[in-house]
């Protein structure tokens, strides 16, 4: 069973993948939902305002922050490969990594980073936002099943 210092770091895993997995699961659920219901340029102001506010400590402490632990939950179980939870550790570590943060930086920000160069009020920022919306809800989707499944990975090898 694992123990000490990789028990609290594992158990620190599961609590960020969740909170992540929380945060992402209200956006594919009802936040984009109530968005694309707005008229575009109310969407598109609303989404691009949500985007900045995303960037602040609060949010990219447990987002970031997951990330270091998940690489780092990684990186020890892969040197130490442990008698119990190998694959479940590592698997939780690549679900986040991969599935969540890295679908994050080349699917999700960069359709950020367009609708923000975008004026709301714009004929063009009308046509992005449909595309935006469907695009990266699905890739949310996606954020979103890879956070649960680390967490739960994550539990598996507490287990």
């Amino acid at each position: 069973m694992i123990d000490g210092p990789y028990f609290v770091l594992t158990v620190l895993g599961v609590l960020g993948c969740g909170v992540v997995a929380g945060v992402f699961c209200g956006f594919s659920t009802f936040v984009m939902r109530g968005l694309a219901d707005l008229p575009p340029a109310q969407g598109v102001a609303a989404m691009n305002a949500i985007n900045v506010a995303a960037v602040r400590p609060p949010f990219m402490l447990v987002f970031i922050g997951s990330a270091v632990l998940c690489a780092v939950l990684g990186v020890v179980t892969f040197v130490l490969l442990p008698d119990d939870g190998t694959v479940e550790l590592l698997l939780g570590s690549a679900l986040y990594l991969f599935g969540s943060f890295g679908v994050t930086i080349v699917a999700n920000v960069p359709r950020n980073d367009t609708l923000l160069k975008l004026d709301p009020g714009t004929q063009e920022a009308a046509a992005y936002w449909r595309t935006y919306v469907r695009e990266w809800t699905w890739w949310n989707h996606v954020r979103t099943v890879a956070s649960a499944a680390a967490a739960v990975s994550y539990t598996l090898a507490l287990t």
